[in-house]
């Protein structure tokens, strides 16, 4: 059986992330490969996967903030609000290169918070069972709603011209949900001349950062996995076991968490529940008016050891 771990890979443009899974699959040599969030094949960066009993944790990956470093392209819309689509509404020669700084600044902002965000058509949304995607290539009208999504930072780190083009590089920090796309597609509507997405680069998914990830044409699966026990440490406070706790939480059931064994989040947030020997036993959530009674929500089987 394969070790369980997380792995964190540095997707090239070109593949997708079933393509990831797939080489990751063969590589660890095991089926049981998830991810947590798609990435377009046009774009590059972060993918979080999990392998063997890990993929339970990509439940609690996926909602977490992302940041991405894009480059998005005034003067001229797409069909698919990125560069594989068919361009339209393209302003005269050199029309977004005079488009003045304080405007694109006030555009930036408007597209900055709480935001609602009408997601690309060309997305994974699914409207009446089918993917808009798909819909969309097979040459119908998709209409998607609108939905509520947070936009904490969007900076713009700099600006070139390109044959009367605007190259904007901005950096973004959003909520799960969030479309780079769309946030290209607005702003040069906002502006009046058309914008869409050249290039994107996904660097951070909560406390996992691309910077750690490996190749996905070298990466060696078995020593770049991060072991359950670090990686759930990373996501939630650890609650450390004794070996009799530990036991306890295997069989399902509660146990007495003392005040020293609590920490400092509050009592509803999940904890990483480890084991004198390091192995990651279960995600415990604390219940009682003092958070004194531990319950397992997710238990790992004893492929998740420490340096498995």
């Amino acid at each position: 059986m394969s070790s369980s771990g997380i792995l964190l890979l540095d997707k090239p443009q070109g593949w997708t992330s079933h393509d990831a899974v797939a080489r990751t699959r063969r590589l660890a040599g095991t089926r049981k490969v998830g991810h947590a969030g798609t990435l377009d094949p046009m774009a590059t960066g972060l993918l979080v996967l999990g392998v063997e009993s890990s993929t339970r944790l990509l439940t609690y990956v996926v909602g977490l903030d992302k940041e991405y470093l894009a480059t998005i392209r005034l003067g001229a819309a797409s069909t698919t609000d990125d560069a594989e689509g068919e361009l339209i509404g393209e302003v005269p020669a050199a029309g977004a290169t005079a488009i003045d700084p304080a405007a694109i600044a006030a555009g930036i902002e408007s597209l900055s918070g709480d935001i609602e965000q009408v997601p690309s058509s060309v997305s994974a949304i699914k409207v009446d069972g089918k993917r808009a995607y798909a819909l969309v290539r097979a040459g119908e009208e998709v209409q998607l709603k609108s939905r509520a999504v947070t936009v904490s930072e969007f900076e713009l780190l700099g600006s070139t011209a390109v044959d009367g083009y605007l190259d904007l590089e901005v950096r973004v920090v959003c909520s799960s949900g969030t479309y780079i796309r769309a946030l290209a597609r607005d702003l040069g509507d906002d502006l009046g001349v058309g914008g869409h997405l050249t290039a994107l680069r996904r660097t951070r998914i909560g406390p996992f950062s691309v910077t750690d990830a490996g190749e996905l044409d070298s990466v060696d699966v078995a020593t770049a996995l991060i072991p359950p026990a670090d990686a759930a440490a990373r996501l939630f406070e650890r609650l450390e076991l004794s070996e009799q706790q530990a036991i306890d939480l295997g069989h399902g059931k509660r146990i007495e968490v003392d005040a020293a064994q609590r920490g400092s989040t509050p009592t509803s947030a999940l904890r990483s529940a480890i084991a004198p020997d390091g192995r990651l036993v279960g995600l415990v959530e604390l219940r009682g008016a003092d958070g004194g009674v531990g319950k397992s929500v997710v238990n790992f089987p004893s492929d998740a050891v420490a340096g498995a």
